[in-house]
């Protein structure tokens, strides 16, 4: 069975970074979305977050959160403490989401955490380190 992956936001930062991920990896149906809008509170987004993953086997499930302690990721996080099995991640950047899929597409398990660390880079710093 087919891998999907649910991002989970404050606003509309989760659609972003699919629409971002699309841009660079064409379209992606196993990426779903879930945003927290500002009239929404906590018992709204964790309805609509189960009617996103109603259906997918939770072995097949992951989420990225963008951010620890936020709404979104603490929802999930109660769901995972009630029993339910899904692998959280917060943090999200769009790094993860690229090694995420390019981990599907060649069938080895994705290294999100490392992806998403390795994904940030002080350029200047960088580039300052090759000019000596």
């Amino acid at each position: 069975m087919t891998k999907e992956l649910v991002l989970i936001s404050h606003g509309k930062m989760a659609e972003e970074v699919k629409k971002s991920a699309e841009l660079i990896m064409g379209p992606q149906e196993h990426i779903h979305v879930v945003c927290l809008l500002p009239e929404e509170g906590p018992e709204d987004f964790e309805k609509k977050f189960q009617a996103t993953i109603n259906g997918i086997p939770e072995e097949d499930l992951t989420v990225f959160a963008d951010l620890m302690g936020g709404t979104p990721a603490n929802t999930v996080s109660r769901l995972i403490m009630s029993g339910q099995d899904i692998h959280l991640i917060a943090g999200m950047n769009l790094a993860m989401v690229i090694d995420w899929l390019n981990s599907q597409m060649i069938g080895n398990d994705a290294d999100s955490v490392a992806a998403g660390k390795a994904g940030i880079v002080d350029i200047n710093e960088m580039l300052a380190s090759m000019k000596k």
